[in-house]
């Protein structure tokens, strides 16, 4: 039986919210992810914070479709971070009924990181939602050990999370041994996607790739396969592939479409757990 998969903002940037929900039930989604915070200065999000009505519009296709919110974006944990600067997101986040909350880990202060961590998730328990940390190889959280670090030294909270994204996988210092190392509890969902693996790029190189050049399931040479064996089955699957050379030649709704065929024919083709 295949797992729920998720239209990941990436995928397809240029819908509003509404507009992810109804393309994401037309191509056979089960769930999308909303950008619904800038991830840095100038960048483009969806509108829904500040728009009632499109909150509203928003709910109304989630029932009349079935699709469902699983994860909101982007919580960027620098030297400065303040978990309380993201109430509204909370709020959206359970009005949605979003379970989880992508977070970054850009403070170089690895106590100071972990007790800011640890301070989210006691905000965000009483919203019901998971903060789950993705390890990015250009950022001070850049493999999957060092995600389970920051998780230990918050003490494990009981909404802590770890997010694996299959580039980040590739092109970080990450083994499947330590993906294994995961406790089981941390895991509410994953990202997929290919590339070109390696531990060579620079900064901008990998942030190039990952924003704007990923490639569908099987074209790259990450080892998804050993990735995704090594995950627990039932884990929701977020597509997650922004190519924008190949998504503007069939448009975005097509994008999405072929993004969520491959990934269904990749994990239809994993070995038996």
């Amino acid at each position: 039986m295949l797992p729920d998969f998720s239209m990941a903002y990436l995928t397809a940037a240029s819908f509003t919210a509404p507009e992810a929900i109804e393309v994401a039930a037309e191509v056979g989604y089960q769930q999308v992810g909303l950008r619904l915070m800038s991830n840095g200065p100038g960048a483009i999000f969806q509108e829904l914070l500040d728009a009632p009505e499109v909150l509203r519009e928003t709910l109304a296709r989630m029932k009349d479709t079935g699709v469902q919110v699983y994860d909101l974006e982007i919580i960027r944990i620098g030297d400065n971070f303040n978990p309380d600067d993201y109430l509204r997101l909370f709020d959206a986040g359970v009005q949605l009924g979003a379970k989880a909350v992508l977070v970054a880990g850009d403070d170089k202060d690895a106590a100071r990181l972990a007790a800011s961590y640890a301070r989210l998730c006691e905000v965000m328990r009483p919203f019901g939602l998971n903060a789950d940390l993705e390890f990015m190889p250009w950022t001070p959280v850049s493999d999957a050990n060092a995600a389970l670090a920051v998780v230990r030294a918050a003490g494990m909270p009981a909404n802590a999370g770890i997010l694996v994204d299959g580039i980040h996988f590739g092109r970080s210092h990450t083994s499947l041994a330590d993906i294994a190392a995961i406790p089981k509890s941390l895991l509410h969902y994953a990202q997929l996607c290919d590339a070109t693996p390696g531990t060579d790029f620079t900064e901008a190189e990998l942030i190039h790739t990952a924003r704007i050049e990923r490639l569908l399931p099987g074209e790259g040479g990450i080892d998804l396969t050993g990735l995704f064996a090594a995950l627990p089955r039932t884990l929701p699957v977020s597509v997650e592939v922004p190519n924008a050379v190949r998504m503007p030649l069939v448009g975005p709704k097509e994008w999405a479409r072929q993004c969520l065929e491959a990934s269904r024919a990749f994990i239809a083709k994993l070995p038996p757990p």
